[in-house]
């Protein structure tokens, strides 16, 4: 019964580590990558879509990034969505694609990344903290139920604890990564 809990909070916990690595991807680390468009949003006939569904994104470039949008008149509204959007980026059209030159950050704004970073990483170990309280909540349920005993209730709270430690550790990885990336001058 409580392997049960322990499966569900490893899984809560993966998708709040992968929902963390989405979120970091969006962060421009001075290099061009697509996910910085992700979070994008074109008015395509009246309906917000979302970038990549509607254009090619490349990036042939470490400071490059090339929009070909699959429907030439899409063009002026990818162009609107950009400048729109709050990644300060000042799109380049030619009639056919868009370039989007990445500039060079400087430290000031590399320390501001840090600081959001940082924060996105507390976050996501408030909530694997959350699903542990949750899996802890549910273990005394059953034993005051009478489903485990103290002993059982005792051993699987210590798996959730070594399962909490061991994503918590995770996201502090990720977080030194997206930290080192966007340091790298």
């Amino acid at each position: 019964m409580f392997l049960e809990i322990h499966k569900e909070t490893e899984e809560k916990m993966k998708k709040t580590v992968k929902v963390l690595e989405e979120e970091l991807a969006t962060i421009r680390a001075g290099r061009a990558n697509p996910a910085l468009l992700d979070k994008v949003m074109v008015e395509y006939y009246g309906v917000p879509t979302p970038l990549n569904q509607i254009a090619g994104l490349s990036a042939p470039e470490a400071r490059l990034l090339i929009i070909q949008p699959y429907d030439s008149t899409a063009l002026g509204n990818i162009e609107k969505a950009i400048l729109k959007s709050d990644l300060g980026l000042n799109p380049s059209n030619d009639g056919r694609i868009i370039r989007l030159v990445i500039p060079q950050l400087t430290e000031e704004r590399r320390r501001e990344l840090v600081k959001l970073v940082k924060k996105y990483g507390e976050e996501a170990k408030v909530a694997i903290r959350n699903e542990r309280r949750n899996a802890n909540d549910e273990l005394k349920r059953m034993k005051k139920d009478g489903d485990i005993t103290e002993d059982d209730e005792k051993k699987a709270q210590d798996e959730v604890q070594k399962l909490t430690d061991r994503y918590v550790e995770n996201i502090d990885q990720v977080v030194a990564k997206k930290e080192q990336e966007i340091m790298e001058v």
